[in-house]
């Protein structure tokens, strides 16, 4: 009951808990960080199976970057977070147990600059960090998670499917449910207040937020009754509209850049829309026309719109142009890296990520896409080395584990692939398919008698998790 009830919550468009009175600490007397990190998990276990989750190493460690920046300037950084990104044309944005935040690609794209995008994610981050969650949850019932997990349900359902909500009420017999949504106004104010701080300290233009919301605003009044899925989570009032803009006039003006990284992946997005033939067209005349503010972008847009489009000799005559003059950003040399590998040339696919690799140790999309090129190739001994590598320095990396798995299984390790793919799975947040995925690997056999050691103590460390997770 309580998986299904929150696959559902992503499905109505999930919120912050932005809606009830503030409670302070008391929220942890019942709600413990440990069960809010469980709770997390299993919300996380069913994003990685939805077909909205964007499973874009690029755009997703971008999103890391400019949300731990944030976060980094926070008063309350202690958290740990994870940002993902849900293909969803939707302007909209929310947090949800655990410290995970989502961003749909609308709003990467709806954003007019860096700082707006930063205003939105700043603003989520603050209901993480004050624990707003925590407290919808703890005063809604101090009884059983189901229960619990089914009347925050009802709590998010009501702003976007009244239908949904009205079944979702009356299964948990929940009363008085508009009272509770009045409290919206509080958590959100100071989301809003905390959001700008960071804003400012991060090195953004504090004029990001009251842009962005004004905008929204407007909008909302234009089309009333198709308003941005934004306002229909985060309900603005002139109060609010009011605070953002005060705080913004009595700044001081300081001109902020867009990094390349935020052009790059709006590129990167666009070039990803409609057709092949229509993405390339659009992204030709864009260039063409000089409709741009970075023509590097464009010009990465248009590589990522020919390969998508299978035209190849035209995608590497673009590539040769990004090559020329300073070192190549990362996301640049790992598209130019995937050109070569989709041409059917991987020696220059493996030379493009062995530069890529040495240029940038840390980026590991470039990490993921040259272990991949070598198994690829055949070269599956160097790609377990290099995998072994990172996962030396990112051991809670699941897309690792993944290639870790791969690498393994072409090489005849059986009981070691299934370990790696099971710790992959229990990383998503999937403990039982964890277990029974190692427990394939126990059953081979294959491996030394310290690889079944180690195989047999993770597989009880995980059946114990699980088994505390149920009791939970």
């Amino acid at each position: 009951m309580l998986r299904a009830l929150l696959a559902l919550s992503l499905v109505v468009q999930p919120v912050v808990a932005a809606d009830l009175p503030d409670l302070g600490e008391v929220s942890r007397q019942y709600f413990s960080d440990q069960e809010e990190q469980a709770l997390g998990r299993a919300i996380m276990s069913d994003v990685y199976a939805d077909p909205r989750y964007l499973d874009d190493p690029e755009i997703e460690t971008y999103l890391h970057q400019l949300g731990y920046k944030l976060v980094s300037v926070s008063s309350r950084n202690q958290r740990e977070f994870n940002f993902f990104v849900v293909d969803d044309p939707s302007i909209n944005a929310f947090a949800m147990p655990g410290g995970n935040i989502g961003v749909h690609t609308g709003l990467l794209l709806a954003a007019q600059s860096e700082s707006e995008l930063a205003s939105v994610v700043a603003h989520e981050i603050a209901h993480v960090t004050q624990d707003h969650i925590a407290r919808m949850v703890t005063a809604q019932s101090q009884s059983h998670w189901p229960t619990m997990a089914a009347l925050a349900l009802a709590l998010l359902a009501a702003r976007s499917n009244p239908n949904v909500a009205s079944a979702a009420i009356a299964s948990t017999q929940a009363y008085s449910i508009q009272n509770q949504l009045n409290y919206s106004r509080d958590y959100e104010r100071e989301a809003d207040r905390l959001g700008y701080e960071m804003l400012t300290r991060g090195g953004f233009d504090p004029r990001g937020m009251s842009g962005f919301f004004n905008r929204l605003e407007r909008a909302n009044r234009f089309y009333d009754s198709s308003a941005p899925a934004y306002l229909r989570t985060h309900p603005l009032t002139t109060d609010r509209i009011s605070d953002m803009q005060s705080r913004s006039e009595t700044a001081p003006y300081q001109q902020v850049a867009d990094s390349l990284d935020f052009e790059l992946v709006r590129a990167r997005l666009r070039a990803q829309e409609n057709s092949p033939a229509d993405a390339v067209l659009a992204a030709g005349d864009a260039l063409k026309d000089k409709r741009y503010r970075s023509e590097t972008a464009a010009r990465y847009g248009l590589v990522t719109a020919l390969v998508r489009a299978r035209q190849f000799k035209a995608a590497e005559a673009e590539v040769q142009k990004l090559l020329s003059g300073k070192p190549a950003h990362p996301m640049i040399q790992q598209l130019t890296a995937q050109t070569a590998l989709a041409a059917g040339n991987p020696t220059l696919a493996l030379q493009r990520y062995q530069v890529g690799s040495e240029a940038h140790p840390g980026y590991r999309p470039l990490q993921y896409g040259h272990i991949a090129a070598l198994l690829a190739a055949d070269r599956n001994q160097d790609a377990l080395t290099r995998v072994d590598r990172q996962l030396a320095l990112y051991p809670l990396d699941r897309r690792l584990w993944r290639l870790a798995a791969q690498a393994h299984a072409q090489l005849g390790h059986r009981l070691l692939s299934h370990r790696a793919q099971a710790e992959a799975t229990a990383l998503s947040g999937n403990l039982v398919a964890a277990i029974e995925q190692i427990s394939l690997g126990l059953k081979v056999a294959d491996g030394s008698f310290h690889e079944m050691s180690a195989a047999e103590a993770r597989r009880r460390e995980w059946q114990e998790a699980e088994k505390s997770q149920r009791k939970d």
